[in-house]
């Protein structure tokens, strides 16, 4: 079965904590979360290429399988309906 890879874009910001417990929160045994912080001074210039990949302009924002999927903090109705929790057949 393939993992789920969820990439999750932070900068320290209540919003940001608040979008990681979600996500983990719904994640299952198939579901594969990275969190990249972007915060000035912490933010490795790898997370920040990547960042700027996939068009991030604003924390937190989401990424599902190498795709943007939102910036800005989801509902959990939104990471379910992209498949976060779900294993992927």
């Amino acid at each position: 079965m393939t993992k789920c890879q969820i990439e999750i874009f932070v900068a320290g910001c209540p919003l940001c904590d608040e979008t990681v417990r979600l996500v983990q929160e719904l994640t299952c045994p198939n579901c594969e979360v990275s969190v990249y912080n972007l915060q000035r001074g912490q933010g490795s210039p790898t997370y920040l290429e990547k960042a700027q990949q996939y068009g991030v302009n604003a924390v937190p924002a989401i990424t599902i399988n190498g795709s943007f999927l939102l910036a800005g903090k989801p509902a959990r109705e939104q990471l379910q309906a992209a498949g976060v929790g779900r294993p992927l057949s």
